[in-house]
């Protein structure tokens, strides 16, 4: 299988830029193929702007989903956001790794996504309407893998924790733009307390269990999220009545492993 690894830390010596080396060296052993996307070492663009369209279809005033589309379609979108377009289009996972940052992913990943997921490639799928989204869409039959590196203990990211649960905290992420183009959104890998890992037992123990992840990329059960087309959503925007009764909000949109 060809895996895309894409990771966000400026720091060669971090635990994340570490388990990124972990990642490239168990799957490589395990006979597969690894493409990395480091964003930083690339010096990503992380702004979504005017200069993303060389050639603009209204000079007049910039609306981002028509030049988008028209840059998708027209064949003339900036080279660097066409060469990760085909790395997604030719992987068959996508491992995403980043420390957490103020709740959320780093600024240069959310810009990566925002220059990215062209409208025509990850939005407007097709036809250019959403009728291709959440569970369907270009990157379908894909698998993605967040392992997410977060400063504060597991105790603030239970059920009842201060900060909240991880998989809530990411809901934006493995909902919203992975699911959303199709793909198969596993469970995240989450280390915590990461600003205070101090031996090299810890680090040891860090990197063996995310070998273990590693090893069911290919096999573990995804995040059953509902997907858009799957009944659940007849009208492609609201939940049927009898679908999750009494529940609300993000839990709503993850069936239970009866359901599933």
């Amino acid at each position: 299988m060809k895996v895309l690894i894409v990771y966000a830390h400026p720091e060669p010596s971090s635990l994340t830029r570490q388990l990124v080396d972990v990642t490239a060296e168990t799957l490589v052993a395990a006979g597969h193929t690894v493409v990395h996307s480091d964003l930083y070492g690339m010096k990503w663009k992380a702004v979504f702007d005017a200069d993303d369209f060389p050639v603009r279809a209204n000079p007049e005033r910039l609306s981002f989903i028509m030049e988008s589309g028209k840059a998708y379609g027209s064949g003339n979108q900036t080279p660097d956001v066409v060469a990760e377009q085909q790395k997604l289009l030719e992987a068959d996972a996508v491992i995403l790794q980043f420390p957490l940052w103020w709740y959320g992913v780093p600024a240069i990943l959310k810009g990566w996504i925002e220059r990215v997921y062209a409208f025509g490639f990850a939005y407007g799928y097709q036809n250019g309407s959403n009728e291709f989204r959440f569970g369907d869409g270009i990157l379908k039959g894909k698998r993605a893998l967040v392992n997410v590196q977060a400063g504060g203990p597991a105790a603030d990211y239970g059920p009842r924790g201060i900060n909240g649960p991880i998989e809530q905290l990411l809901f934006p992420l493995t909902h919203g733009a992975l699911f959303y183009p199709g793909m198969d959104v596993l469970p995240t890998h989450a280390v915590y307390g990461a600003g205070h890992v101090s031996t090299a037992e810890d680090v040891a123990a860090i990197k063996a269990a995310w070998r273990v992840r590693l090893a069911g990329l290919f096999t573990d059960t995804p995040i059953p999220f509902r997907s858009q087309n799957g009944g659940d959503f007849p009208d492609r925007h609201t939940l049927a009545e009898h679908v999750a009764p009494g529940r609300t909000g993000l839990v709503a949109h993850v069936a239970d492993p009866v359901e599933a």
